[in-house]
């Protein structure tokens, strides 16, 4: 079911996203709805990545050194092991 929606935005950019709409073979309802798809299912999906009770229980217990760098130790761990 479509429902109306009206938007306020700036005239030059309404002028620039029908352009590019027609250049699509869209309306500018399409685009704006698909838009809002595209949006909120990516907020899905992070929800989706959202740790477990367990998980989430167990965060923080670790304490690490401020210059603590992850990503440094394990480029290093894996260059020993794999002898890159």
């Amino acid at each position: 079911m479509s429902t109306k929606l009206t938007l306020t935005i700036e005239k030059e950019v309404i002028d620039i996203a029908k352009k590019y709409a027609k250049e699509k073979g869209q309306s500018l309802s399409e685009m704006v709805e698909n838009y809002f798809k595209f949006v909120t299912v990516k907020r899905m999906k992070i929800k989706e990545k959202e740790l477990s009770p367990k998980v989430r229980k167990l965060r923080g217990i670790i304490k690490v050194d401020e210059n603590f760098d992850y990503k440094q130790i394990l480029t290093e761990e894996l260059s020993k092991k794999y002898g890159v």
